[in-house]
């Protein structure tokens, strides 16, 4: 009898394990892996070799030296001004391309004729500093999953798992990806209607600290808030003063904090809707909240599954257009064909799908994830009729300053069926782009800070 109820519970365990999540049953990757990233690896964990035919090189270190003379804030030069596209794809070629192709991009195509991308060489730019490199390497082997995949623990100060083929820690490797520590930026937010007409929708200063990277911390000192955030309206003058306010966590242990202040209210109040599908007023409501930097809050309503790797024409390295007029940029039904840079990148291919007894307007997203800097620089969105609905992209700044290739800035989306669009974080025609900033204090991301700026 003892004997059978030890094989009885031996072999419910063996089942039980084998049921579980690919997310509940991960392990750190062992030393002798870890070691890759110093060689056959990126230190961020992409293949350090190009591809097959060449079209993609192999990265040599990324691009971490400024133009001659530039001052901190001032609008980064095009690091590539001599380059030419290599080709251009629009709907009468794109058939040949399809495989290279989001199917966000393949509608847009279809939709406008005019539409099309012009690919240029491709330039490996991600970089960060060599404390962001060495955490990684550490992560490596102490990272792991908790929070039924929507958190980690043991990780600091640089990519938490650079050696993955797991959809969850892709996920999350963007959400603490390397885009700098401290920095301010003003922005507009340009909406485009399905008719054509454009129109600013909201201005104002966004501030990050990013503590999780703070090269004077350690994992003992780290509060467990990976990303504070605030964006301060400043106009059209109907929303100007208005305030959102953001704390991150790793984990549940450190729940999410979300506050916003309303002028007509004059107080802070918490912001629990500022999240998932809800319509996202800074773009007027073309865009939901949880599309915000490619991906803004939870992503649990979703189940999580890895398509694979593969090469993708995505836009990258777009100072220039960065350094566009407006009115050149957004133009009607897209943004201007001829000032958007594409390449060809090597992607980790996410599907989220809606999971069982939950609801949100986005029945099924894919996100492609760029090897070099785990950043979600496309994704397409499906509605619960299986009609694909939403593309948004982001175009990415290069930085060498920081050294980064920043995602979290310059990024939009188009609702394909109705025809509006938007781009948001834009900073075309200010004298200032990102600006790095010194420490900034922990007490100007407080919910009473964010109330005393209200009252003056």
């Amino acid at each position: 009898m003892k004997r059978t109820l030890i094989a009885a519970a031996v072999a419910t365990i063996v089942i039980t394990l084998a049921t579980l999540p690919a997310h509940d049953t991960r392990a750190a990757v062992s030393a002798d892996e870890a070691a890759k990233l110093k060689t056959t690896l990126t230190p961020m964990g992409a293949e350090r070799g190009p591809n097959k035919d060449g079209t993609i090189p192999a990265w040599e270190g990324g691009l971490t030296k400024p133009a001659a003379g530039y001052v901190n804030g001032t609008p980064r030069p095009d690091p590539f001004p001599n380059d030419r596209p290599l080709l251009s794809i629009n709907a009468k070629n794109m058939n040949a391309h399809a495989a290279k192709l989001s199917d966000g991009v393949k509608a847009l195509m279809a939709k406008y004729p005019d539409f099309r991308i012009d690919v240029y060489p491709t330039r490996r730019t991600g970089a960060a500093p060599q404390y962001v490199y060495d955490n990684t390497l550490r992560n490596a082997t102490r990272a792991r999953l908790v929070d039924n995949g929507q958190g980690v623990e043991g990780a600091f100060g640089g990519i938490p798992f650079p050696i993955t083929t797991n959809p969850y820690e892709i996920i999350l490797n963007h959400r603490l990806t390397w885009t700098g520590v401290n920095w301010q930026s003003p922005i507009r937010v340009w909406v485009v209607t399905a008719d054509g007409k454009r129109s600013m929708a909201s201005g104002g200063v966004q501030t990050f600290r990013r503590q999780y990277y703070d090269p004077e911390g350690t994992p003992e000192k780290f509060d467990g808030y990976y990303t504070l955030g605030k964006f301060a309206v400043t106009e059209p003058g109907s929303k100007a003063g208005e305030a959102i306010l953001a704390h991150d966590g790793l984990n549940a242990g450190y729940p999410r904090g979300l506050w916003q202040y309303l002028v007509g209210q004059r107080r802070v109040r918490k912001a629990p809707s500022v999240g998932y599908d809800t319509p996202d007023a800074v773009t007027s409501g073309i865009g939901l909240f949880d599309e915000a930097f490619n991906l803004f809050g939870p992503i649990d309503k979703h189940e999580l599954k890895l398509v694979g790797k593969r090469e993708l024409y995505i836009p990258y390295n777009n100072n220039r257009a960065a350094l566009a007029k407006v009115a050149e940029l957004v133009t009607p039904n897209t943004l201007n064909p001829a000032l958007v840079r594409w390449e060809l990148h090597r992607v980790w291919e996410v599907e989220a799908t809606l999971a069982a007894g939950k609801r949100h307007v986005a029945a099924k997203r894919r996100y492609y994830v760029d090897e070099d800097t785990w950043q979600i620089i496309l994704f397409d969105g499906w509605d619960a009729k299986g009609d694909l609905w939403r593309t948004n992209f982001t175009l990415t700044l290069t930085a060498p300053d920081i050294p980064a290739v920043l995602g979290n800035v310059f990024w939009g989306g188009y609702d394909l069926q109705t025809g509006a669009y938007y781009l948001n974080m834009a900073t075309n025609e200010l004298p200032v782009q990102v600006k790095v900033l010194p420490q900034v204090t922990r007490s100007f991301f407080s919910p009473e800070e964010l109330a005393n700026e209200g009252t003056r």
